[in-house]
């Protein structure tokens, strides 16, 4: 038996209770060695209210992001830490909506902004639409993003104009499909970005590229935005 403690963030919005730290003894030789299988145990077998997101348990889905002993990550991607004591909050400086629930409305929406998908001028094609191995190599680094906002609700930046800064996640899919060979938006996707809060509040801070659980980089991603910008 080896028992640490978890003190978690709880807040019930139909309670009139303040939000507040709950903690819970848990046996870490009776559940897998993820802090995700933590929440779990404790939700099967210690309190069944206790609420938060996941899926599909493998870094893919980006549901289960929280922040983790004050670092934003994936609950189902970090190892339960060496501390005698484990703190779980909701991801910081977002509106909560129960728990480790953040409401993510505004990020999704600033998400469908970027149109995060591919625009051809061509309204029918004949051919599968090809693409080089060199020009498909620059969406390595991208294209692997689970929209988690680990790194957006790590950025000061993001903390104070989170309205109208769109944050190092929703920049980095924006640079995604600028450089991506089949688009045909180029102009238009630039047009968009060329204002004084969508882009440019970043101060290259940096918390974003180091506190990504898929280590990524949107840092470099929102450089090179902004040097496509400049041209």
């Amino acid at each position: 038996m080896l028992n640490k403690f978890f003190s978690i963030y709880r807040w019930n919005p139909s309670s009139n209770l303040k939000p507040a730290m709950q903690k819970y003894n848990v046996d870490i030789t009776k559940c897998g060695p993820m802090i995700l299988d933590v929440l779990i145990k404790i939700k099967n077998e210690i309190d069944p209210t206790l609420t938060f997101r996941r899926s599909c348990r493998e870094g893919i889905c980006g549901s289960c992001s929280m922040n983790i002993n004050g670092v934003n990550t994936l609950a189902c991607l970090c190892k339960i830490p060496s501390s005698k004591e484990v703190k779980i909050y909701p991801l910081p400086h977002m509106y909560v909506l129960k728990d480790l629930v953040p409401d993510m409305s505004n990020f999704y929406e600033q998400h469908k902004s970027v149109q995060p998908y591919l625009i051809n001028n061509n309204s029918v094609l004949n051919v599968e639409n090809y693409q080089s191995k060199k020009d498909r190599s620059k969406l390595d680094g991208l294209y692997e993003c689970v929209l988690c906002a680990c790194c957006s609700t790590s950025c000061p930046s993001y903390w104070w104009n989170g309205d109208e800064y769109l944050g190092p996640a929703v920049l980095l899919q924006a640079y995604r499909w600028l450089i991506d060979s089949r688009d045909k938006n180029t102009v238009n996707r630039l047009k968009f970005l060329d204002d004084v809060f969508k882009l440019y509040r970043c101060k290259t801070i940096m918390n974003c590229s180091k506190t990504c659980p898929k280590h990524l980089n949107p840092g470099k991603a929102i450089a090179e935005l902004k040097m496509l910008m400049d041209h």
